[in-house]
């Protein structure tokens, strides 16, 4: 609770002078000297950090040089993720499942727009005055806006939700033989735990897709490796995906101990032909990446409640 009731009295600093500025700050160095006179009570070097943390020029002083550069990821990846536990429930199928990252998370904190950041204080209120049916609904609306306020380890923490799709696999669907197993093997991988996700893009679906890392393990090796499974060669060609599923074939693991197991994609066809509705195909356009935004976003602070 201080760590919450530190961030949000910066919060409403800031925001009361934003309500009561002539005008909204139009550039960084105007968003600057917003953040200044809402916080010149704290000290020099925590405010300072604030402005560095969100690209804002420090006034009256020389931009801080540093030396850090980031360490390299794989060609293509153009951010990581890193989740909050990720619960049963969330984990649809064998390829894919919706996670929450904390908005103190750095890349976070930065982009979760006002209307949330005020949401989440009159919660707060209303839990504070036994004012349930006012907190349920405000919890609704955050739930709308792509956010929810998670209990992680006795702690409730706000944070962002993002339906991730595993680059390279295609597990088959619930419906199919052995779809149930493929998703129970993707729970005992992930489930109740915390994964760093690789962001190449975001499909058709608005999904983000990506490779998945579980406490050091690779999950799509895993998933391929034990025949959980196939390689999308239809959108990823890596070598090493086509010979772990070689090798789970070989040893007619999982879905390969069948004789003739029907391919997901060729399921989904059948299905759209027959004309049973299905789940769309899965396919990967990189590059569109959708940022929610406020208009103080990047004057905002990490929330926690």
């Amino acid at each position: 609770m201080q760590s919450f009731n530190l961030h949000e009295n910066r919060y409403q600093n800031m925001l009361e002078a934003y309500k009561n500025a002539r005008t909204p700050p139009r550039t960084p160095e105007e968003a600057a000297q917003l953040v200044v006179s809402a916080l010149n009570w704290i000290q020099r070097a925590d405010l300072e950090g604030i402005l560095e943390f969100y690209n804002f020029p420090i006034p009256s002083l020389p931009a801080a040089s540093s030396n850090h550069r980031p360490s390299s990821l794989p060609e293509g990846v153009q951010f990581v993720l890193n989740t909050l536990p990720v619960h049963n429930q969330n984990i649809g199928d064998g390829d894919g499942f919706t996670a929450y990252v904390a908005t103190t998370d750095p890349r976070e904190s930065g982009n979760v727009p006002i209307e949330v950041h005020e949401m989440v204080i009159a919660r707060t209120e209303a839990r504070n005055r036994r004012d349930y049916k006012s907190a349920d609904a405000l919890q609704s609306r955050l739930k709308e806006a792509g956010y929810k306020i998670i209990v992680c380890s006795d702690e409730e923490i706000l944070a962002r939700k993002y339906r991730i799709r595993m680059r390279g696999i295609d597990a088959p669907e619930l419906k199919m033989t052995y779809g149930k197993e493929s998703k129970s093997a993707l729970v005992k991988l992930i489930g109740g735990k915390r994964t760093t996700i690789h962001v190449y893009g975001q499909d058709q679906f608005d999904r983000y897709v990506g490779d998945v890392y579980c406490n050091g393990v690779f999950i799509q090796e895993k998933m391929l490796k034990n025949g959980h499974a196939w390689h999308f060669t239809t959108y990823d060609k890596r070598p090493e995906f086509a010979k772990w599923e070689r090798e789970a074939r070989a040893a007619q693991r999982g879905l390969f101990a069948s004789l003739n197991p029907e391919k997901p994609w060729d399921w989904r066809r059948e299905q759209r032909n027959g004309g049973i509705q299905a789940e769309p195909p899965k396919t990967i356009l990189q590059g569109n990446i959708h940022k929610i935004s406020g208009r103080l976003s990047n004057v905002g602070s990490s929330i926690r409640v």
